[in-house]
C-alpha cells in the first residue's frame, strides 16, 4: 500500500530535476502546516523509492485512482514516473459505480464494493504512458498554454486528465472579477447564507461537478481572502480570518461567523479585480502567478489571456 500524499493542484510544481521537486514540494507543504520540512522531504523520497524499485523488480503494481483533479494530477505524476522507467502499471480509474448515482469517490465505498472493481485492472497503455509524460512537462512549465493545448484537445489514453486540466485552469484568475472558481464558490456559498467555513465548505463541494478539495486547502483559500482592509470576506466582527488549519485551530476556523464585505459584494458583481484589491501570489503547476505575471482563464472561450 503507497499512498501518493501531494496536493499538485495546490503550490509550486516548476520544471525541476526530480530531487529539486521534492524538494521544493516539503518546503511548501511544510510552509502550509503539514510538518517539518526533512520529514515530509523523507517521506517523498521514500515514496518515489518504494515506486522505483517495484519497477525495477517487474512487481505487479495496480493503481488506484478517481475522476477529480487531486487524483488526475496525483495519477499524471505516477504515469510520468513509470514511463521515465519503462514499465507499465495496471490501473483501476473510475468516475461512477452502480447503485450510487452521486458517486464523488474511492472513498465512499465499502471493501466489498471495492473488490467488485479488481478484475477491471487493466495494463496502462503505451499511449496513456506518452500522454502522461507529454502532460507531466505541460504542467510544470512556467506558461499555461501547452497545458491549456491538452485540456481542449484531449488526452489520449486517459479520459479524465483533460476536463480535470480544465478544473486546475479555472484556479487561474478570471478575466472579470478576478477570481478563480474555487474563490466564486467560496464568495457565493456566503452570500447564499453559508455563515461559517465549515457551512462554505460543503455547499461549494456542492457546486462541483468533481469534488477535489479538502477542507483544509478550501479553508487555505478563503482564508486569502479575508485579510486586508480591502478583504472580500470576514467575521461578522469585522476582523481579518485566521491563520487557517493546520497552521492555525482547526476547530474555532471551522466554526467563524462569516460576512461578505463590500469590496466582496462588488468583485462577485464583477464591479472590481479581487488581484488588484489583494494581489496575488499563486504557482498552477509551473506557473507562478504574481502581479505583472498574472494569465486569466476565459471559461466561455477555454484559452489563457495574458500576461
Amino acid at each position: 500500500m503507497l499512498p501518493w500524499q501531494d496536493v499538485l493542484h495546490a503550490g509550486p510544481v516548476p520544471a525541476e530535476p526530480r530531487p529539486q521537486l521534492l524538494e521544493r514540494r516539503a518546503t511548501f507543504l511544510s510552509e502550509c502546516g503539514w510538518g517539518g520540512g526533512p520529514a515530509i522531504l523523507a517521506a517523498l523520497q521514500d515514496r518515489d523509492g518504494q515506486l522505483r524499485r517495484a519497477a525495477a523488480d517487474r512487481t505487479e503494481v495496480v493503481l488506484w485512482f478517481e475522476h477529480d483533479l487531486y487524483d488526475q494530477l496525483q495519477l499524471l505524476d505516477v504515469l510520468a514516473l513509470f514511463r521515465e522507467l519503462g514499465a507499465a502499471p495496471s490501473a483501476i480509474v473510475v468516475d461512477s459505480f452502480p447503485g450510487k448515482p452521486s458517486f464523488r469517490g474511492l472513498g465512499e465505498l465499502t471493501a466489498e464494493e471495492l473488490e467488485t472493481l479488481w478484475p477491471a485492472r487493466r495494463t496502462v497503455s503505451a499511449e496513456a504512458l506518452e500522454t502522461a509524460a507529454a502532460v507531466w512537462n505541460a504542467f510544470r512549465a512556467p506558461e499555461p498554454d501547452a497545458l491549456v493545448g491538452w485540456a481542449v484537445r484531449g488526452t489520449p489514453g486517459l479520459p479524465f486528465l483533460a476536463p480535470a486540466l480544465e478544473r486546475l485552469l479555472e484556479e487561474l484568475p478570471a478575466p472579470v472579477g478576478g477570481l478563480s472558481t474555487t474563490e466564486r464558490t467560496a464568495l457565493l456559498a456566503i452570500g447564499d447564507g453559508a455563515t461559517t467555513p465549515a457551512a462554505a465548505f460543503v455547499a461549494a463541494q456542492d457546486l462541483e461537478p468533481a469534488p477535489f478539495l479538502g477542507d483544509a486547502w478550501f479553508y487555505r483559500s478563503l482564508a486569502e481572502l479575508g485579510r486586508g482592509p480591502a478583504r472580500l470576506v470576514e467575521t461578522e466582527a469585522g476582523r481579518e480570518l485566521p491563520e487557517p488549519p493546520p497552521l492555525g485551530d482547526g476547530r474555532a476556523f471551522a466554526g467563524l461567523s462569516l460576512r461578505l464585505t463590500s469590496p466582496g459584494d462588488r468583485v462577485l458583481r464583477g464591479e472590481d479585480d479581487r488581484v488588484e484589491l489583494l494581489g496575488i501570489d499563486r504557482w498552477v503547476g509551473g506557473a507562478h502567478i504574481v502581479p505583472g505575471a498574472v494569465w486569466r482563464w476565459e471559461a466561455a472561450s477555454r484559452r489563457v489571456i495574458g500576461p
